[in-house]
């Protein structure tokens, strides 16, 4: 079953060319990089799967649907900046989170608040900025999406909370869902993915499985990626 595709894909912000004929396509059960420098195209791309903008042609599917409201409810959502109201607490934002989705639950959530050490009675304002990406990714994973987007997810923690974020990652998603992360930090995403797409100036330069890439190049996603893109 594919959660997620892209057909023909392209994006303009007045005269710069966001994206350009970007064809991916995301089955269920597959946890998916989307990989490329600064200025990609990866957030436009997350956006547009997400319904936050339009295509200028092309289109984007969500389980099939052009995204809108039945989309919606199926993409659980992470931005690359934080979007928490700040005067609330912890434990006041996921009882927010579970009466807005049907399909959140507050055990996991709670489980994962206790396991990442965040205080459930401080407000957002007086956590640091790994606390509160700590937060966000909580409220995201404890949905029971079909498709989960995550846009630099662990870009503000230490090495050790990202390997339990990650673990946390696989652990929480079912056969029937999908993950697609934006991210700079390959080597430590490397060890959970399945496939990557590694993009460029608005176009997809490559969409591999991991398996293939190491046996084909024979060296790492990392490794490969930092000799698409050197300098």
């Amino acid at each position: 079953m594919v959660n997620f595709e892209c057909r023909a894909l392209s994006k303009n912000f007045g005269h710069v060319q966001a994206l350009e004929n970007v064809d991916i396509r995301v089955e269920s059960g597959r946890v998916v990089g989307l990989l490329g420098p600064n200025g990609s195209g990866k957030t436009t791309l997350i956006k547009l799967a997400n319904g936050l903008l339009t295509p200028d042609s092309g289109e984007v599917l969500i389980g099939g649907m052009a995204p809108g409201p039945e989309t919606k409810a199926m993409v659980s959502y992470q931005p690359d900046r934080p979007y928490l109201p700040q005067w609330m607490k912890a434990r006041e934002l996921i009882k927010f989170y579970e009466d807005f989705y049907p399909d959140f639950d507050t055990a996991r959530a709670l489980d994962m608040l206790s396991r990442l050490g965040v205080p459930s009675d401080r407000r957002i304002k007086q956590m640091s900025k790994g606390t509160q990406e700590k937060v966000q990714l909580i409220l995201v994973m404890s949905r029971r999406a079909r498709l989960y987007l995550l846009d630099e997810p662990i870009g503000g923690v230490d090495p050790a909370t990202r390997d339990f974020i990650l673990d946390t990652i696989l652990r929480n998603f079912d056969e029937n869902a999908s993950i697609v992360i934006s991210t700079h930090l390959i080597s430590d995403v490397e060890k959970v993915l399945d496939d990557v797409v590694f993009i460029n100036n608005g176009r997809v330069m490559l969409q591999s499985s991991v398996d293939d890439i190491r046996e084909r190049n024979g060296m790492s996603v990392d490794a490969l990626f930092r000799e698409v893109f050197k300098c």
